[in-house]
């Protein structure tokens, strides 16, 4: 059975099942996996150990081990999320200096941010739409078409607008008509960047290929670009109650990016390494937080592999 017909198999069923069962299941896969020493673990301990040198041996292994729990605990959640209530979002999530954003909203000035895979951002998303107001985002386009439309629908269920991503389609302009109308949020996943346009940035020393498009979307709309940081915390008390779970996520806002004298392409990479330097600072306190299985840092990526996604991918602040 292929990836894409589990996925929809799980969106059928785990919702009928407890949350509990749910959460056990999930992290006996991550346990698993992380026994089996899949590629994919292999790849975010060598990640991992890029940021945090101090992290070796055992001490890797079991950050690596953490950080696939956290990384099924997203999928767990995501899978559940469609039958939450108001009450238990409320209750997962937690934000930090997010009254720089919260005020250009009520203001009708929209903002956008620059995630990188950590925490639970569909969650997150879901609880701004609940607290705060609109949310537009992107999703890749994926095969087969049933599953990216289960994306979609997940997705748009929670109240994000949604524009598909495919190079060629105009993403760019239609989330730049988009964020305005009604005023909202971008938050857009940006730490991996294989197309002719990913900037390579300085991650604690090691060069890494992240997307340009937050900053180059922040600069063409005149509006502040915010560097938001995800990871899961435990709950406790009367909030884990009213959650229904001992997990919870907090959401960590910079505060605005500056934005650089000079020619836009030297500003784009200036406000795209100022919020890498935040989230590496982040990743650096909360390494078990970066699910980044894949590969990123251009020691690790092929050559003639690169050259060939280079020339076949654009993103979306290039073309339409």
């Amino acid at each position: 059975m292929n990836a894409g017909r589990l996925f929809l198999l799980a969106w059928r069923w785990v919702p009928r099942l407890p949350g509990g069962l749910v959460r056990a299941l999930f992290d006996v896969v991550a346990v698993v996996a992380h026994t089996l020493r899949v590629s994919g673990v292999q790849q975010l301990e060598r990640n991992l150990a890029r940021l945090r040198p101090d992290l070796r041996g055992r001490t890797l292994r079991r950050t690596s081990r953490a950080g696939m729990r956290t990384y099924m605990r997203y999928y767990a959640e995501a899978f559940q999320l469609p039958g939450m209530t108001s009450e238990q979002i409320g209750a997962r999530v937690r934000a930090e200096n997010i009254e720089p954003v919260v005020r250009g909203l009520a203001e009708g000035r929209p903002a956008v941010g620059a995630l990188t895979h950590s925490g639970n951002w569909d969650l997150a998303g879901a609880w701004f739409v609940q607290r705060h107001g609109g949310v537009l985002t992107v999703a890749e386009t994926l095969e087969p078409e049933e599953l990216f439309r289960q994306f979609v629908d997940f997705r748009e269920g929670l109240g994000l607008r949604i524009v598909p991503f495919a190079p060629g389609t105009g993403v760019f302009r239609r989330l730049l008509t988009g964020m305005r109308s009604p005023t909202s949020f971008v938050p857009l996943l940006a730490d991996r960047d294989l197309s002719r346009q990913g900037l390579e940035v300085d991650a604690a020393g090691h060069r890494m290929r992240v997307a340009p498009g937050p900053a180059a979307l922040a600069l063409a709309g005149k509006v502040d670009l915010y560097s938001v940081f995800l990871r899961h915390e435990r709950l406790h008390g009367d909030r884990r109650r009213r959650a229904g779970s001992p997990w919870g996520v907090v959401v960590t806002f910079s505060d605005p990016i500056p934005v650089p004298d000079g020619p836009r392409e030297e500003a784009v990479q200036a406000m795209t390494q100022a919020w890498v330097d935040h989230q590496v600072g982040l990743i650096q306190a909360y390494p078990e937080h970066w699910h980044m299985l894949q590969k990123v840092f251009t020691e690790d990526l092929d050559a003639e592999r690169l050259a060939r996604a280079s020339a076949g991918a654009m993103a979306p602040d290039e073309e339409g």
